[in-house]
C-alpha cells in the first residue's frame, strides 16, 4: 500500500512509498500514474539511514 512520506514538504513536493515483496517502490504524489522508481529495500534502507543521519545535505 502506498503512503505519503512523513518527511515530505508542504506546496506539493510530497512523494508517496510503498513497500512490496522484492522492492521498495517512490511516486510523485502529483502524478500517481507517472512513473515509478524502485530500489532494492536494502538499498532503501541504507538511503534512510544516510538521509536520517543528515550525510546527504548540502556538501559546502
Amino acid at each position: 500500500m502506498w503512503r505519503k512520506s512523513s518527511q515530505s514538504g508542504g506546496e506539493g513536493n510530497c512523494v508517496e512509498v510503498a513497500g512490496f515483496v522484492d522492492v521498495v517502490g517512490v511516486r510523485d504524489t502529483k502524478d500517481r500514474q507517472g512513473p515509478t522508481l524502485s530500489f532494492d529495500p536494502t538499498v532503501w534502507t541504507r538511503f534512510v539511514g544516510a538521509v536520517r543521519a543528515g550525510r546527504l545535505g548540502d556538501q559546502e
